[in-house]
């Protein structure tokens, strides 16, 4: 805002000083212009729809709203919104920064300072008068930016919002099962995002630790859909070094699974895996608090899901427990399942069991006597082996004996 000295400069000399300025306002917005061109040749210049460049109309405007405000006397002039926040918008939708739109607004005001010094001292203006129209063209170029700024932001934000738009129709489209060749429908949509097909992907569900939980920061290339009720990500070549463990990283705090690698056109069965490893997360049956990965986890997800499959197969496999007591059919049970692991013979099963060797060998006299020559079969000891592990998978099984 102008200070006292310039709010004492005698009327007469005001109106000379804003008709020479607002006489040569047109000019001086041009001079101002091909300077700017000059110095920033990259500057892309936004054009209005007679064709003329939307920055011309903006600096004169700014002239002569500047000159108009302080012959007044009403202090520091109203920035002009439309145009400079459309100025704004133009980089925002371009996807550039401010800076260089920034630079021009600093020289502008420059080139225009020393013109208007020049009619000063044409008009006679007292010094302190002009020092302080200088501080009022800084506050100016201050609104300038401001209104830029905003223009920006919401450019930005809109061009934000279409890119997660497009990129979550490019997920849906990823996770549909293909049928024939969907490559270029695929290509399309990528390319509207500028997002390079890759030949795998490993495709992940997460689950959110809050409602309000702030996304993942995954690193650029990585799809992440977080409209999702579950958000949905899409892991480009996840076999790439480093890959898993960036992932592993900027998913801290969170709960989910990604599954395994796939060829693109079979994202879809990731998909379907991670899903199946978020139900057993959420039973319980596997643990949360991080994402998992389905490869790390193949015995669970093989196992797990056929809860019923497993029960049906336990009731034949392990008929000959049926009448033991709890306790014994338990302990029978896992040194079953630790003479199968360890393929020997009763040192090698008492000590995984934690047991004494005279313990384990009078438990496999039992097993042998309950099963007889069914435990040589391999298809069956398979078949056992399988049930057992799922047992253990459950918790109805210990690691150890007592």
């Amino acid at each position: 805002m102008t200070r006292p000295a310039w709010s004492e400069v005698p009327k007469a000399q005001l109106d000379r000083f804003a008709a020479i300025a607002l006489a040569g306002a047109q000019e001086l917005a041009q001079e101002i212009l091909d300077e700017i061109r000059r110095e920033y040749p990259q500057l892309k210049l936004v054009e209005d729809e007679s064709g003329e460049p939307m920055a011309l109309v903006g600096i004169h405007r700014a002239i002569e709203g500047f000159v108009h405000n302080l012959a007044s006397g009403r202090g520091c002039p109203r920035v002009p919104p439309d145009v400079f926040q459309e100025l704004g918008r133009g980089e925002g939708r371009g996807g550039r920064s401010l800076d260089f739109l920034q630079a021009t607004y600093r020289l502008g005001v420059r080139l225009a300072w020393r013109r208007f010094a020049e009619i000063g001292q044409q008009v006679d203006i007292a010094a302190p008068a002009m020092y302080e129209l200088a501080e009022s063209g800084f506050e100016y170029l201050d609104g300038l930016v401001e209104q830029s700024v905003r223009g920006y932001a919401e450019a930005a934000a809109r061009r934000a919002g279409e890119r997660l738009r497009l990129q979550r129709q490019l997920i849906d489209l990823l996770l549909v099962e293909h049928r024939g060749d969907a490559a270029g429908t695929l290509a399309e949509r990528a390319a509207r995002i500028s997002w390079e097909l890759p030949a795998t992907v490993a495709v992940g569900v997460l689950v959110r630790p809050a409602r309000e939980a702030v996304a993942p920061a995954v690193e650029q290339g990585i799809l992440l859909d977080m409209e999702s009720e579950q958000p949905r990500i899409v892991v480009p070549e996840p076999s790439t070094a480093g890959r898993s463990e960036t992932l592993r990283r900027a998913t801290a705090g969170w709960s989910g699974a990604i599954g395994p690698p796939v060829p693109l056109s079979a994202a879809a069965r990731s998909l379907r895996w991670a899903e199946t490893a978020v139900r057993l997360i959420k039973s319980g049956l596997l643990p949360d608090g991080e994402v998992l990965h389905c490869t790390e986890r193949t015995e669970e997800l093989v196992l797990l899901p056929s809860g019923e499959l497993i029960d049906a197969a336990a009731r034949r496999c392990l008929a000959p427990l049926r009448d033991a007591a709890p306790t014994q059919a338990r302990r029978l049970a896992e040194t079953l399942l630790a003479w199968m692991e360890t393929a020997g013979g009763a040192p090698e099963v008492a000590y995984r069991l934690g047991i004494h060797p005279q313990t384990a060998r009078y438990r496999l006299r039992q097993i042998r006597e309950l099963w007889g020559d069914v435990i040589d079969d391999p298809d069956r000891r398979f078949e056992m082996l399988l049930v057992l592990r799922a047992q253990r998978l459950r918790g109805q099984l210990g690691e150890g004996g007592v």
